[in-house]
């Protein structure tokens, strides 16, 4: 048995095939971790749910949620503050199937742990002032949130917003859960005690300079404290792959015709298919 990580498909659905296909996968003894963003962008996103959906229903995978994923269930409880022309979601709304495909989207977690390894799964990344024990506690209280009734007034009046950008132990309400969703699910970069900046986007190479800025990449700082464990996620494209720090970035940038990446756990090897572009990246407007 072979535990695949595959990073951000965002309605690449042909290429998902492509690469299941690349790598042999064999349904009845492989599982596969998608690392979420299982949608929008791409062209195939409704494709792309109902194929992980039953895979997770049977017992062959698993997924966390992405900031995409957040972003149809908003769209679906009928927030439109936040779409976008580049957004693909109209397919699953108008789905005959949509209300179940919803339900079952709420009702799948932050963080996947693996059951024999010391690996865990997010999608953007772990606030390093945050034991893996404690990620696992500070999860699961957004994935009781989703799963109840009122869950749909959660996402619209409460979910989004960037403030609370620092944590502390005495946080409550949904200040709290706000702050646990945006670490992560679009967390890049942070300071030593997990004060989230979101206008840093690109690699640490082009928008930060490790010496001099206090906000990094979340993995890097020395005072970590979830290294005990291997950490996948993807979110963040411009990263690129890699293996370092006790971390393995999957979003390898199928999206913009980089690559989508499965990463065999047991093994350290990983796999790649080329993937056409889907969106252009969006260039900077010069000062």
């Amino acid at each position: 048995m072979t535990t695949y990580v595959i990073g951000d498909l965002q309605g690449c659905y042909d290429e998902l095939q492509s690469l299941l296909k690349h790598i042999d996968y064999n349904s009845k003894k492989d599982h596969l971790w998608f690392v979420g963003d299982i949608v929008n962008r791409g062209p195939k996103s409704l494709e792309c749910l109902r194929f992980v959906k039953k895979l997770c229903e049977k017992g062959q995978a698993d997924m966390v949620l992405g900031n995409h994923d957040f972003h149809l269930l908003a769209a679906y409880a009928g927030l439109e503050k936040f779409t976008s022309k580049s957004d693909t979601l109209t397919p699953i709304l108008t789905a005959d199937d949509v209300d179940e495909l919803m339900d079952w989207l709420r009702n799948q977690p932050l963080m996947v742990t693996h059951p024999v390894f010391h690996a865990v799964m997010v999608h953007a990344g772990i606030p390093p002032q945050w034991s893996i024990k404690e990620a696992q506690t500070y999860a699961k209280e957004v994935h009781k949130q989703l799963k109840r009734p009122d869950w749909q007034e959660y996402i619209v009046t409460h979910l989004f917003g960037s403030e609370p950008n620092q944590w502390h132990d005495n946080l409550t309400g949904y200040e709290r859960l706000r702050y646990i969703v945006n670490a992560f699910a679009r967390m890049r970069y942070c300071d030593s005690n997990g004060k989230l900046e979101f206008k840093l986007k690109s690699s640490p190479k082009s928008e930060a300079d490790e010496n001099d800025s206090e906000y990094q990449p979340w993995f890097v700082f020395p005072n970590r404290r979830n290294k005990d464990y291997e950490i996948f996620f993807g979110h963040w494209s411009t990263l690129g792959a890699i293996d370092a720090y006790h971390i393995h970035a999957t979003d390898t940038g199928c999206l913009w015709g980089g690559q989508m990446t499965a990463y065999a756990l047991e093994t350290k090897q990983r796999f790649t298919v080329n993937c056409q572009q889907q969106c252009k990246p969006k260039l900077k407007k010069k000062k």
